[in-house]
């Protein structure tokens, strides 16, 4: 399968120390090493801003020491200190309170809104333009039927924006309080198929457990009324034994089967094994009713032991599902563990290989089995330097008539947006259309059959406009 070059990865974090020389640069180190997660500035991306003076684990040099040198396990971050010399060491701590005294005194700006830009493209020229400002962590974008949208944003709100594009700038009041650190938050947003008669929205979110030190993805269904979240009821609630301390890959994407049905994506929270467990709800794509109930037909309902909303498993960390528009099958993106990113083609009951088998590179905590393993699915293909795939949306819009059935992936390493073409069960071609835009965390057709994203680092809801 051919496959167009990638772009280079905003960082590389390797697991062996690397052949002692002159002490490196620690401004390149910080680029290569913190950047991917941090962002370019180390304002903030998937992970928090590290240059402000509410860092968790401290400011002062022994605990930025501590940090670099041991990294923190129990979130996934791991230590540096076997690829970074003691003199490196001493020097990112001077290098990182340098910048944090730049940030303070306003040196170091936020992300800022890039400006409309006019991209000309392989197949359409169009417009990549701010729809919506003054967001934080936009996850996922719904569209009600009077052409208004609701976002969850990760710091645990939903937003209300008019058709126009114009935030209130009130959140909706009595929404459920989410545990909000790396990957967690509120997560995936969606409406019922019948939204206009039953008001049901679909909110999945991070919450904490009994053991105040884990968490766990919840999903959960409400109405908004007279801007307040109302009548909640619980859907999805894994037992406490499944909640963990590591704060990795909760997932979680939602999308409707076309019998009405629920499907849902939860990460392996970092125990790569949990993948493999069919007993063990993690790592796994879901299927229920709307009403949180198992759909008779799901594959492992009648297998004793099985947890029985499981449709597929030995997945990482899966982050897209759509239907192709003229087959009807579901495609799937999967974060891969360094490297290795993946787009699959999921079919009921199939074990997709993580951590078995993978294209990408060990991390902490991480054994893998090898690229091949008996009895699992291969991705149709995967992304080498990695992307960071997340959401992904077929176009059908008659705006964009040349990039019909295409594909569209959102990237989070790069800030980038992917033009997939398929054919069957094959990718035929890859375009990049955009990178360094921000961070793309959803993609969806609007009503107006326009694309837009929900965009990270800088938190806003954009859009491509054709250009005729």
């Amino acid at each position: 399968m051919p496959h167009l070059p990638r772009l280079a990865p905003l960082f590389l974090l390797a697991t062996a120390a690397l052949p002692a020389a002159e002490a490196r640069d620690p401004a390149t180190l910080a680029n290569t090493l913190c950047a991917g997660c941090h962002g370019p500035t180390l304002t903030g991306g998937t992970g928090p801003n590290i240059l402000t003076e509410k860092l968790k684990h401290g400011t002062d040099d022994a605990s930025l020491l501590r940090a670099i040198r041991d990294g923190f396990p129990q979130t996934g971050m791991a230590g540096l200190g076997a690829v970074l010399s003691t003199e490196e060491q001493t020097a990112m701590v001077a290098y990182l309170k340098q910048q944090a005294r730049a940030y303070a005194l306003g040196r170091i700006p936020l992300p800022a809104i890039p400006a409309p830009a006019v991209i000309k493209s392989e197949r359409h020229t169009f417009r990549l333009e701010t729809f919506t400002p003054g967001l934080d962590t936009p996850w996922g974008i719904v569209f009600l039927p009077d052409g208004s949208l609701l976002v969850s944003d990760r710091i645990g709100q939903l937003r209300a924006i008019a058709k126009d594009g114009t935030l209130n700038p009130e959140p909706i009041r009595n929404t459920p309080k989410p545990f909000v650190r790396q990957d967690g938050g509120y997560l995936d947003l969606i409406a019922h198929p019948g939204y206009a008669q039953n008001g049901w929205l679909y909110l999945a979110y991070v919450e904490l457990g009994e053991d105040r030190t884990k968490s766990m993805t919840v999903i959960v269904r409400g109405r908004v009324k007279a801007g307040a979240w109302v009548d909640e009821q619980l859907i999805f609630r894994a037992p406490q034994k499944f909640y963990y301390t590591d704060t990795s890959h909760y997932g979680c994407r939602f999308l409707w089967d076309p019998t009405g049905n629920l499907f849902f994506t939860i990460g392996e929270r970092g125990t790569a094994t949990d993948s493999q467990d069919l007993t063990n709800p993690l790592g796994k794509i879901h299927r229920i009713k709307d009403d949180g109930t198992t759909p008779p037909d799901n594959p492992f309902m009648k297998q004793a032991g099985a947890w029985p909303t499981i449709w597929s498993y030995g997945h990482r960390h899966p982050q897209g599902l759509e239907y192709h528009p003229v087959t009807g099958k579901l495609w799937a993106t999967e974060h891969g563990p360094r490297n290795g990113d993946e787009l699959n083609r999921i079919e009921p009951g199939r074990n997709y290989g993580w951590p078995r088998a993978s294209w990408g590179q060990v991390q902490f905590r991480e054994t893998i089995g090898g690229v091949f393993a008996p009895g699992t699915e291969q991705p149709i293909v995967h992304w080498s330097p990695g992307i960071a795939p997340s959401a992904i949306a077929f176009v059908t819009s008659p705006r964009f008539p040349n990039w019909k059935n295409n594909l569209l992936v959102g990237g989070l390493v790069g800030r980038q947006l992917r033009r997939v073409v398929t054919q069957g069960n094959l990718v035929v071609l890859e375009e990049i259309l955009f990178t360094d835009q921000g961070r793309v965390r959803d993609v969806t057709i609007g009503p107006d059959g326009l694309i837009y994203l929900a965009m990270n680092a800088p938190g806003r809801i954009a859009r491509l406009v054709p250009v005729e």
